[in-house]
């Protein structure tokens, strides 16, 4: 009996372990879709078009899942071969660190977090299981790793002097694809000033102020006080801005906007939105704030899913972009896909081509195309990055 006993008790560990080994994947698989559809017909003169553009994103949460980035996934939005596939030129990997249990986009307290459980269902190191700051530099280090296993096919973007090399090499080869560390809202601060500079040091040079709560900076858009910047939220923009960490108030109150508006020497970012105007979502911010971002020189980037357009088919997100474009000005828009962000969608990143294809069709002027599929970001991140 004793024998047969512990035979189950193997069975059940054996079944314990298959199950943590394909639950992430399960998950993933449920809450990063791509709608099924036959594929997209992109004319020949559209799809050459698509191959001459600089391509950048400014929102891909990638790293926050347990899949290689250098391998071809079947789920997902976002890994290398589908960047290459796609032309992207630059991708702005976003690490978020943070998620409220019943997350929405109308009121969130700060007191849950799911990311717990799936830090320690992916099995990262125990040193991130408790720790926001940890998983930031975990996921970092998981970009790196991936850079140093790419054999020159990805590159991490630090400076400018990274950028222009970037922009040489595939000028005349077509290749490496850059990846760019940003944050998922602040929280991996953990209220100290002091890790605005241990995250530049591990490669981070864009910063979000809030996710879906508020935190020691200001008020979330989803939180509950509303609340402009905080006085540590004043002091860490400053710092950020004197290590040219470029500022991203994706997800931040309005309060919060119009406070560091208030404050800040630099263009600054919302990486990954949609247009009130055009889709009137909770997500979204007032249009008027939005003007005032692109007024200071900020690039605002336009998402691919329903909460921040309403119609996620691939004209429907080049409605959205037209929209922005009139109402921001054709220099202050570009592509803020919010891949990978527990986010269905309805083409990935290796179906970029398609976007090209719809603004043609749109009557887009070839100088809007190339300006909102990558042109606006790079000139502001050549603008806000270190030199060297």
């Amino acid at each position: 009996m004793k024998r047969v006993l512990i035979g189950f008790a193997a069975i059940l560990v054996l079944l314990a372990i298959l199950a943590l080994a394909f639950l992430p994947a399960v998950l993933e698989g449920q809450i990063n879709r791509v709608a099924e559809h036959a594929p997209y017909e992109i004319g020949e003169d559209a799809a050459a078009k698509h191959q001459s553009l600089l391509v950048a994103d400014l929102h891909a949460d990638t790293l926050l899942w347990a899949r290689d980035p250098l391998d071809r996934a079947s789920r997902g939005h976002v890994d290398l071969p589908r960047l290459v596939d796609g032309n992207v030129t630059l991708q702005v990997f976003s690490v978020v660190t943070k998620v409220p249990r019943g997350q929405n986009y109308e009121s969130n307290e700060a007191g849950s977090d799911v990311i717990s459980l799936l830090a320690i269902v992916q099995r990262w190191p125990a040193r991130t299981w408790d720790s926001l700051l940890e998983r930031a530099l975990y996921q970092a280090e998981k970009l790196h790793r991936a850079e140093a296993a790419a054999a020159g096919e990805l590159t991490i973007i630090r400076s400018t002097a990274d950028l222009d090399a970037l922009l040489s090499a595939r000028a005349e080869t077509g290749k490496p694809v850059g990846g760019l560390l940003a944050t998922e809202g602040s929280h991996p601060l953990e209220g100290k000033l002091e890790n605005i500079q241990r995250l530049y040091d591990a490669g981070y040079r864009m910063m979000g102020l809030q996710h879906f709560f508020d935190n020691e900076l200001g008020g979330s858009l989803h939180g509950v006080s509303q609340a402009g910047l905080t006085d540590f939220g004043k002091e860490a923009v400053h710092e950020m801005e004197r290590l040219n960490i470029t500022v991203d108030v994706a997800h931040s109150s309005p309060a919060v906007v119009e406070d560091v508006l208030a404050i800040a020497t630099r263009p600054i970012v919302i990486s990954h939105t949609g247009i009130k105007g055009a889709c009137n979502s909770p997500r979204n911010i007032e249009d008027a704030l939005m003007k005032r971002v692109a007024d200071a020189g900020g690039v605002v980037g336009i998402g691919y899913w329903s909460g921040a357009i309403c119609n996620t088919a691939p004209e429907g997100v080049v409605k959205a972009i037209r929209y922005a474009i009139d109402t921001l000005g054709v220099d202050h828009v570009g592509l803020g896909s919010d891949y990978d962000g527990a986010v269905g969608v309805d083409f990935d990143t290796s179906e970029l081509a398609v976007l090209t294809g719809e603004m043609r069709k749109a009557n887009f002027t070839e100088e809007e195309i190339a300006k909102v599929m990558g042109g606006n970001v790079v000139r502001l991140l050549r603008a806000n990055l270190p030199a060297d």
